[in-house]
């Protein structure tokens, strides 16, 4: 019976019912030691009738071993993992030492993890239930949770316990407190009701609702022993004491194997008595612990009946006997396979600089690497640095624990070890590596300006000896510079092109490309279309450079250059590729560049979708930059559809400024999205306000830059300022000479139209409308709506009529309610009558669906299996299929094979 946790257990209860029904959920149960979390635990596996239970519990001395409690969890399920993509089932197997491993993407085992989960719910509804969770090794914590969050309609339950601090965004979150007075007094009449009346008051005093309190310390109150007074004890050392008092009560050799049982982190028996036995210790010495109730013992594995029963031999021992143990188990671990758990116990026992232990736990971390479990081995390079003398060899395990750290994303530890690293070695190629992973920290907590110069410093210590390493750490500080400034961005753009880099190789083209684009954005650009057109040309003939990052530069170029169609496409299939290989925390700046091209293309639910995946996974990694950006983004399709509330929200995330006296990362996109949203609510001064110090700013060369100029003479000429309107629409007009793109001469069209006199306005609309693309709806719309509502003042009404419909329909359904709105007023004042917007959200038949539905439906409508689906979002092929069948009905469609006429296969998914 638990006392006082009703709440908890129709928490708990809820949650089984769900799961049985094939619903999903995830449970994080938090408290103080001893307050009862293993013991809910133990209730939701007695209640779980028709599912099958998987459980495991984390162990401290476990936690710098990659994936090791991943492992001990899954262990059931792993002979499903043949129906995996074969990419995460590389990746799993890998991870927990079952084939040759492979670095890659430190989230695609969570990925794995997800989908061995929903292979292993196939046969059944599943409950998951993982102990001690604050002990789980930090790749396992970090794939455990990827999961978690995206478990759906699997028939999973999971239920984690951890300490209070587990950070666990995402989950439901049930912290527990301790137990009010009279369920305390009842869980203690029940089990001590011997105790005297004072002893009994002494126990509710000091135990404070404690439950593992409440249980243990009447033991430490038996046989009549005295108390003292007054010292109420912390309530984790006082549970501490009780086992401590069972534990002194033990024989001198129990007590012994009791420690070794408490050092060695697998649980297995045979190691447990080898270890032990060099300190006088038999089997038959396990007895005494177990009769006590400190130890459960199988024919394999030796367990702990409560972590705190370990933490308190462990601490308890003299340092000098841990360190006897610890070698022991280290002489005990001989095989092979062990080698990573015996360089931990050498290390622990070495305290000096020892290179043979440092060697071994160089290793070890190479072998993490291998797995993809970055945080073990950036743990065992930097516990070999300590064991390593000053120099050369140190400095390197230094830096790669910097590089190892990168990877997991703890942005404020790498750039420490990485400072570490560099001044330790006046070693040129290790002072490099240390400067890329330092500026990569700072690139991600926004530090723009501090990444540029560790970028140009660390290129300009390789320009000679390697141009192409030099060449690659210049692009990224481009991409660093580009939110800076004019100035920095010209400087950094005129030292990647002074690199002597050799002709017609790949990154050669892709770096001119982006020195081209980046002086025509500040206005240094050589005006001669025929050369983008060549150097476009010659990037996309090498595939942008190959690697990740130069097909993203690549993409953000033909961005600059106006090339958002081909740009679609190039980051599209870099999204793509990202998706196929698990490349998870480089899937933000793909998704971030995927949505850009979308909103630039109309596309404004597709780009909404994939805004809010990008912001999602960025936060999840603590990507500052990222984020500000893509809220950036975010705003501007709020302020498309009149979002108020939302549009401010993710304008405000987008102006922090995580540098001082630095432009914030999402400054140009949060200026436009906010001048957008007081156009379409027809405040104008507000909105050219927010322009004009757009494009006077240190960031108009921005794509948000040239492409807000067509609002900011709309503005200008709604109040009666054309004179403002001059300079900016010469710089759109030069932009489209060097584009030579139809959609921008349609822009510059209808600026000249504004600005026209009566007799030229007409024509240069018109010519307008036959240049905006039909798939630009909402650009589109908003000219004919401009074109309307000058024929209404000309009294050319039945015409204005035609062109305001058109923006009205397409206004309404893109759900662009105050544009709707707008040009419902105009028709309004023709004389023309409609009922209110009644907005859409722009996606047609696909409207009645949410945004998962939406996404899965378009996969599908490209053809693709429930698997390929889940791959590509990320997702388990049950919720896939979850989602289908939901959105079928209200679709109206009962095959895979009407979806093509519903939902556009050229959509971004």
């Amino acid at each position: 019976m638990l006392y006082g946790r009703s709440d908890e257990i129709s928490v708990i209860d809820r949650l089984l019912a769900d799961c049985r029904t094939g619903r999903s959920g995830c449970l994080l149960i938090t408290g103080e030691p001893g307050m009862g979390k293993t013991a809910l635990l133990e209730y939701a596996a007695s209640a779980a009738d028709g599912l099958r239970v998987v459980r495991g519990t984390a162990v401290e001395s476990e936690a710098h071993l990659p994936f090791a409690g991943l492992h001990l969890l899954l262990r059931p399920a792993l002979d499903r993992t043949d129906a995996l993509p074969a990419p995460q089932a590389r990746a799993l197997r890998g991870a927990f030492g079952l084939a040759p491993a492979e670095p890659g993407d430190r989230m695609l085992v969570g990925l794995a993890v997800l989908s061995l989960l929903a292979e292993f719910a196939d046969g059944g509804p599943v409950l998951c239930l993982v102990d001690d969770a604050q002990w789980l090794d930090r790749a396992s914590a970090e794939a455990l949770l990827f999961a978690a969050r995206r478990l759906d309609a699997e028939g999973t339950a999971l239920i984690i316990t951890a300490r209070t601090g587990f950070d666990a965004p995402g989950l439901a979150h049930l912290p527990l407190k301790g137990l009010d007075a009279p369920a305390a007094a009842g869980l203690l009449a029940e089990h001590a009701a011997t105790l005297s009346p004072a002893n009994r008051y002494r126990v509710l005093a000091e135990a404070q609702g404690n439950p593992l309190a409440l249980l243990e310390l009447p033991v430490a109150l038996a046989d009549g022993r005295p108390v003292a007074a007054g010292q109420a004890l912390p309530m984790t050392d006082t549970v501490q004491a009780a086992f401590l008092d069972r534990v002194r009560r033990l024989p001198e050799p129990s007590r012994h194997l009791l420690l070794v049982a408490a050092a060695e982190d697998t649980g297995d028996r045979d190691v447990v008595l080898r270890a032990a036995a060099p300190l006088g210790c038999r089997p038959t010495d396990l007895v005494p612990a177990e009769t006590a109730g400190l130890l459960r013992v199988d024919n394999r594995t030796v367990r702990f009946r409560h972590p705190l029963v370990r933490s308190a031999v462990y601490q308890a021992a003299p340092v000098s006997l841990r360190l006897v143990v610890h070698t022991a188990l280290a002489e005990a671990l001989h095989r092979p396979e062990d080698a990573d758990r015996r360089a931990w116990h050498h290390a622990v026992v070495a305290t000096g600089p020892d290179e043979q232990v440092a060697a071994e736990l160089e290793s070890t971390a190479r072998r993490a690497t291998e797995r993809s479990g970055y945080a073990a081995a950036a743990a065992a390079y930097e516990r070999a640095a300590q064991l390593t003398e000053s120099g050369t060899d140190r400095a390197r395990r230094l830096v790669l624990a910097a590089e190892a750290i990168a990877e997991e994303g703890d942005i404020d530890r790498m750039m420490e070890l990485a400072r570490h690293g560099a001044a330790s070695t006046d070693d040129p190629a290790l002072t490099v590596r240390a400067i890329r992973v330092r500026a990569a920290a700072a690139f991600h907590h926004g530090l723009l300006r501090t990444a540029r110069r560790l970028l140009t410093e660390a290129a300009e210590l390789t320009r000679d000896d390697d141009p192409a390493l030099a060449a690659h750490m210049m692009l990224d500080a481009v991409h660093a510079a580009w939110y800076l400034g004019k100035d920095e961005i010209a400087d950094t753009a005129d030292r990647l092109a002074a690199l002597p880099l050799p002709p017609g190789e790949p990154l050669t083209h892709v770096a001119r490309l982006l020195t081209w684009t980046v002086r025509s954005a500040i206005g240094q650009g050589d005006r001669d279309h025929g050369t983008l057109a060549r150097r476009i040309a010659a990037a996309e003939r090498t595939g942008f450079g190959g690697p990740h990052d130069t097909i993203l530069v690549g993409a953000t170029s033909l961005q600059a250059a106006g090339q958002d169609t081909e740009a679609h496409r190039v980051a599209g299939e870099l999204l793509a590729q990202c998706r196929d290989r698990g490349w998870i925390g480089r899937t933000p700046p793909a998704l971030a560049c995927v949505a850009r091209t979308s909103t630039f293309l109309g596309r404004h639910t597709d780009a909404w979708d994939e805004a809010t995946e990008a912001l999602n996974i960025a936060q999840e990694l603590g990507h500052r930059q990222w984020i500000a950006e893509i809220s950036g983004v975010l705003a501007y399709l709020a302020a498309v559809t009149g979002d108020e509330r939302r549009c401010h929200a993710f304008a405000d995330d987008a102006l922090a400024a995580p540098e001082p006296d630095t432009a914030p990362p999402g400054m140009s996109w949060a200026h436009w999205a906010l001048a957008l949203l007081d156009l379409g609510h027809a405040r104008w001064e507000s909105a050219r306000t927010r322009l004009a110090a757009l494009h006077t700013g240190p960031v108009s060369h921005q794509l948000p830059g040239l492409r807000s100029i067509p609002d900011l003479v709309e503005a200008a000429v709604r109040l009666g300022r054309p004179a403002d309107a001059r300079e900016p629409l010469a710089r759109l007009t030069a932009w489209a000479h060097d584009a030579a793109q139809p959609w921008i001469d349609a822009h510059v069209q209808r600026c000249r139209a504004l600005l026209a006199p009566e007799a030229d306005a007409a024509e240069l609309y018109r010519a307008a409308l036959r240049l905006h693309p039909d798939d630009r709806r909402f650009e589109r719309a908003r000219t004919a709506l401009l074109y309307g509502e000058w024929l209404r003042r000309m009294r050319r009404k039945s015409e204005a009529r035609t062109q305001l419909r058109d923006a009205f329909e397409t206004f309404r359904r893109l759900g662009a309610t105050p544009w709707a709105e707008r040009a419902r007023a105009e028709l309004d004042a023709t004389g023309e009558t409609v009922p209110g917007s009644g907005a859409a959200d722009g996606t047609g038949a696909l409207s009645v669906l949410t945004s998962q539905e939406r996404k899965i439906i378009r996969l599908a409508a490209r053809g693709l299996s429930n698997r390929d689906i889940a791959a590509q979002l990320f997702l388990s092929p049950r919720t896939v299929g979850y989602h289908l069948y939901k959105a079928f009905p209200k679709l109206g469609v009962t095959a895979r094979t009407e979806l093509a006429a519903l939902a556009p296969t050229d959509a971004a998914p």
